[in-house]
């Protein structure tokens, strides 16, 4: 047993989500989205690089020496998967390591939305997932996956740096490709998938212009592709993957995404005051034939007012979220009227001396 092991099985055992390493500190854990400081003496950089060159590859070690950072998955037996960061700071050595559970939620343990678990039966297309670090998103595209492997006699590839959650074939078959360890980079993975026979890809980051493209050309051509981008909101999405391109290139590339999307689920996160613990508010953005219509003619300003008018389809704003969980009195007004678009939907949950009232 590493000696770290000790430290990944208190994570668990406390519901936290990261264990922070940093020369200069004592161990460090995130629980319900506070950090929380583990009783114990301050670590020195020595120390910290002997726990940490314990459960590193060899070969991975050697990178980390050469860079100052470097990303690898660790496993517990048992226990659960971590994805590990390891950088240099000003101290010395340092480290996080985000748990992923060996158990993979479901979308019924998530409480998603029906709209959002039937995102696993589409045939072809590009569905994104959406947020900032934190906020879920490897754990809702896992319930999506599995999801698919339960129900679909398909074969799903993934692509991920590194490999988090695991699926061991249902009834589908699914292969697990980590970007360093199994293959040079995402988009050389992605090439590769296309002589790979899948039915379903998973893009763990699409990180860069390359990556992009080839998951929109994989999408096209007749694939279900799944991918994350760090946005907020399903428009801000749209944006971001147009803007990547070169100006000559972006009409074309509208109207290819507008043929292709199918779907963005942008997620924030919510510590919750009911139960500990935290909750996402999902803004959920289905691709119809209208909004279609605005990412090829460039007017994505206007997806948010489609949106509003399509809860009928299946959509909701992040905002209409959010005043479902203030409602449901699951999470503080504070914070949702810090994170909200509009601001005055929040307004008559604030208590009556909050400055944002007296203004």
């Amino acid at each position: 047993m590493a000696k770290l092991d000790p430290l990944f099985r208190g994570l668990h055992q406390q519901g936290g989500s990261d264990l922070h390493l940093v020369a200069g500190q004592v161990p460090i854990m995130r629980i319900h989205g506070n950090l929380v400081r583990v009783k114990s003496e301050r670590l020195n950089d020595q120390t910290v690089r002997a726990l940490l060159r314990e459960i590193t590859p060899p070969e991975l070690w050697a990178s980390f020496e050469e860079s100052g950072d470097v990303d690898f998955g660790y496993q517990v037996p048992g226990l659960a998967r971590f994805r590990a960061n390891l950088f240099v700071q000003k101290s010395g050595a340092a480290a996080v390591f985000r748990l992923i559970p060996e158990d993979i939620l479901t979308c019924e343990q998530l409480n998603l939305p029906r709209q959002v678990t039937n995102l696993a039966q589409l045939h072809k297309g590009l569905v994104l997932v959406t947020g900032p670090t934190g906020s879920g998103k490897s754990t809702t595209l896992a319930a999506i996956i599995d999801e698919a492997n339960k129900t679909r006699n398909d074969h799903i590839l993934t692509i991920e740096d590194p490999v988090e959650f695991v699926h061991k074939s249902r009834m589908a078959l699914v292969n697990h490709r980590e970007v360093g360890s199994h293959t040079r980079s995402f988009s050389a993975a992605l090439r590769a998938a296309l002589r790979e026979d899948p039915d379903i890809i998973l893009v763990g980051e699409m990180r860069d212009l390359e990556t992009i493209r080839l998951a929109i050309e994989a999408a096209a051509t007749g694939h279900l592709v799944f991918g994350t981008l760090h946005t907020n909101n399903a428009a801000k999405t749209v944006d971001r993957i147009i803007e990547v391109f070169p100006a000559d290139e972006q009409e074309q590339i509208r109207s290819t995404l507008a043929d292709s999307l199918k779907a963005v689920v942008a997620q924030t996160l919510f510590r919750t005051v009911d139960t500990p613990g935290r909750v996402a508010a999902l803004e959920i953005m289905i691709c119809t034939p209208a909004i279609a219509n605005l990412i090829r003619e460039g007017k994505t300003f206007q997806i948010p007012s489609l949106m509003q008018t399509g809860r009928s389809g299946g959509m909701q704003t992040l905002d209409h979220a959010i005043l479902e969980l203030l409602t449901a009195k699951r999470i503080d007004p504070e914070t949702a009227f810090e994170r909200a678009i509009n601001t005055e939907l929040i307004l008559p949950f604030l208590p009556p001396d909050h400055p944002a009232k007296q203004a």
